[in-house]
Order: C-alpha cells, then sequence, then structure tokens
C-alpha cells in the first residue's frame, strides 16, 4: 500500500508542478529500492509484484488522455510501453533485494 501511495502522490506532484506526461523515473527506482527494503519480512515475496502495480498507478496522474476514459487507458498503456526499461529495472533490483532479504531470513532461522 505505502508504495502504490507513494507513487500515486508522486504522479499527482508531477502533474501540479511540471504538468509531466511521464512520471519521474528516479523517484519510481529510489521507490522500487525503498519498498524492497522497508517491506515487512512476511510480504518479502511479493515485492517484485507491488513494484509494477505501484507503476501502473502512477501513470494514471500524468498520462495523457483529456478526452475520456479510454484515452486515458492508452495513455496509461502508451506511458508503460515506453518505461518498460524503468519499470523492469525497478522490479529487477526490489526483485533481488528481496530475495537476498528473504535468503538471509531463511540462514538464520536455520542457524540460530
Amino acid at each position: 500500500m505505502f508504495c502504490t501511495a507513494v507513487m500515486l502522490v508522486l504522479g499527482c506532484l508531477d502533474q501540479l508542478l511540471f504538468g509531466a506526461r511521464r512520471p519521474s523515473t528516479a523517484c519510481c527506482s529510489c521507490r522500487c529500492v525503498l519498498t524492497a527494503v522497508w517491506i515487512r519480512r512476511g510480504d518479502l515475496l511479493t515485492a517484485p509484484v507491488v513494484v509494477p502495480i505501484a507503476f501502473a498507478v502512477g501513470l494514471f496522474p500524468v498520462a495523457d488522455g483529456s478526452n475520456g476514459l479510454a484515452n486515458r487507458l492508452v495513455g496509461i498503456f502508451t506511458a508503460l510501453a515506453t518505461q518498460a526499461g524503468w519499470l523492469y529495472g525497478g522490479t529487477l533490483v526490489a526483485g533481488l533485494i528481496a530475495t537476498v532479504r528473504r535468503i538471509r531470513l531463511l540462514n538464520r532461522r536455520r542457524h540460530g
């Protein structure tokens, strides 16, 4: 929930302050890392799933589509396609951090 809310707020701020047509990719990358670091131990496996969902939610305020829902959806899909590298990179980083944290947690349980 935190990750999605942060991305939605960042998307709204981008739209209000800069009239942006795409999300701030640097903020997205930082959010991916923070999500993987701050997520609860029991939810470590969900980090790679949450990141793309939050990215799509963050696109909603900045997606081009002022003429209705269909145009906004096309704008979201276009932004997802053009920003796929950042989306995949952030998901990969979140997945790697969550995996390392999960392995360390399992090793501690086994040895402790």
